[in-house]
């Protein structure tokens, strides 16, 4: 496997150049050698070989980072598990993998009842790169991502498909080279984390990593500036968080600034392009099914960008994609005409980690100018212009992206439901007052006591999918084909 190869001819080509700064501390790519050998060693020791999806902890340091490559290098898949996440949650990922081994740096393991190695704590050993043979085809990673049912759903990512994603990423055109400084802002349960680590560490560059307890977008603007970043991978809302600071913001060593993970409004952007005034800005777009992103447009600072109801627009295919806007009858809808974005191409995940129902769902096949070619049902409406931008319009069905995390509302109303013993709860994607997307629940009873039910809640979800407003209704209002108003629901939040 090519990709595998590359990585190790990077690290062994660039053993004296820094590879990570974690925590104030830098590791050079010889450092990140030894530290994937150690791992490498203790998992040929510790391992079934017949285990293929292996648990990682992930922490802010070199050893997890280092466990990455050290899994790859034995064509295994890395499951990233979140300590911070609720433990049913984890355990639930854990069962769907199959996962008996995981990868942990901690002081105390938090999965006692999984086989633990501390990749700490492990013996030095001759460095080992040689990947072993590995097919295309074979996992990389597992991610999970919020499920309707309140179980999490596996979204499976192979050699192949990142392969390919790599290959459309250079040339959207950081150019990235052994010189670069670049930022890691992502936790590495969220996909965009793969190719802030990856795309540096294919060329010799340094990954600067945010530690988990800073504060996120104040530690980006000193890394930023202290440190003279490069090139800056990142979701939206980081800006809308700096925003009040962009008149001290001065970064002109910045060269490539990516967004993703969330939409992007053209009036915060053009004002963030200002404080990096040497910047190629793209803003990209693409669900974990898709491998991270696979659409781009360009920023252009000195002519009219394309947006629609103030969102920049997501542009067009990458190298490897395929994408149409289809209508509720699967044809493809004509130009400027709402429909679901549709993608097909090699970035595309093979299906959901044993999920036959939701694959049945969400892939299809269809004929397309003469071939019989596989899709993915991206949930998003969007149309696509004259030019052939496509412009993002929103979620077909009740999810949202909260902090650049796809989120299911289904799942915040199911958790909800199940404490609330019959009363009805509907999940809503608010926008607050610095155009982050929040989440707000709108309960039909009268006014009750909410303190339980959140702290009910932050025992099944995620820190980012716990409601931030709560409002009351006797009666849900309906719409004309009888189903509850959303949009009225809504307007509660901003009266």
């Amino acid at each position: 496997m090519r990709l595998i190869h590359n990585i190790q001819k990077a690290i062994e080509s660039n053993l004296n150049k820094n590879s990570f700064f974690i925590g104030n501390t830098y590791y050079n790519y010889g450092d990140l050698a030894q530290t994937v050998s150690n791992i490498r060693a203790s998992i040929h020791r510790t391992l079934n070989i017949n285990e293929s999806n292996i648990g990682l902890v992930t922490n802010d340091d070199i050893e997890t980072y280092a466990s990455i490559i050290a899994l790859w290098l034995e064509g295994k898949a890395y499951v990233p598990l979140n300590t911070e996440f609720p433990e049913s949650r984890n355990q639930t990922v854990i069962e769907q993998a199959n996962i008996k081994t995981i990868l942990d740096s901690s002081s105390n393991t938090a999965f006692s009842y999984c086989k633990t190695i501390d990749t700490k704590k492990l013996p030095l050993v001759k460095i080992n790169l040689s990947p072993i043979k590995v097919t295309g085809d074979a996992i990389a990673y597992i991610l999970f991502t919020s499920g309707t049912t309140g179980t999490p759903k596996g979204v499976p990512i192979t050699f192949d498909n990142l392969t390919n994603f790599i290959r459309a990423f250079n040339e959207l055109g950081p150019d990235i080279n052994s010189e670069d400084r670049c930022l890691q802002m992502f936790e590495l349960t969220f996909d965009m984390s793969v190719v802030s680590y990856l795309s540096p560490l294919l060329r010799g560059a340094c990954v600067y990593t945010i530690p988990k307890n800073k504060i996120k977008y104040s530690y980006i603007f000193e890394l930023m500036e202290d440190y003279k970043l490069t090139i800056a991978i990142m979701v939206p809302s980081i800006i809308n968080y700096l925003r009040p600071y962009f008149d001290e913001i001065h970064c002109p060593d910045i060269r490539f600034n990516l967004f993703a993970g969330e939409a992007l409004y053209l009036d915060v952007l053009d004002e963030w392009s200002r404080c990096l005034p040497n910047a190629s800005i793209v803003n990209a777009y693409g669900p974990t099914e898709t491998t991270i992103i696979c659409t781009s447009y360009n920023f252009n600072r000195t002519k009219k960008n394309k947006t629609h109801n103030g969102i920049m627009s997501i542009g067009r295919d990458m190298e490897n994609t395929l994408s149409i806007v289809l209508d509720d009858n699967d044809n493809e809808c004509v130009i400027d005409e709402t429909g679901e974005l549709c993608i097909s191409g090699k970035q595309v995940t093979p299906g959901y980690w044993e999920n036959p129902e939701k694959n049945k769902s969400s892939f299809f096949y269809k004929d397309y100018k003469g071939k019989k070619t596989r899709f993915y049902r991206t949930g998003d409406a969007c149309f696509k212009d004259e030019s052939g931008d496509f412009l993002y319009v929103g979620r077909v069905d009740f999810q949202a992206k909260i902090q650049g995390f796809r989120v299911e509302l289904a799942e915040i109303e199911y958790h909800s439901k199940a404490y609330l013993n019959k009363l009805n709860a509907v999940a809503i994607a608010i926008t607050n007052n610095l155009n982050n997307t929040e989440i707000g629940l709108v309960i039909e009873s009268s006014k009750m006591q909410t303190t339980t039910l959140l702290e009910y809640l932050k025992t099944k979800l995620p820190h980012y999918m716990i409601p931030t407003q709560i409002k009351f209704i006797q009666k849900y209002p309906l719409n004309s084909n009888e189903k509850i108003d959303r949009n009225k629901l809504k307007a509660l939040f901003y009266k």
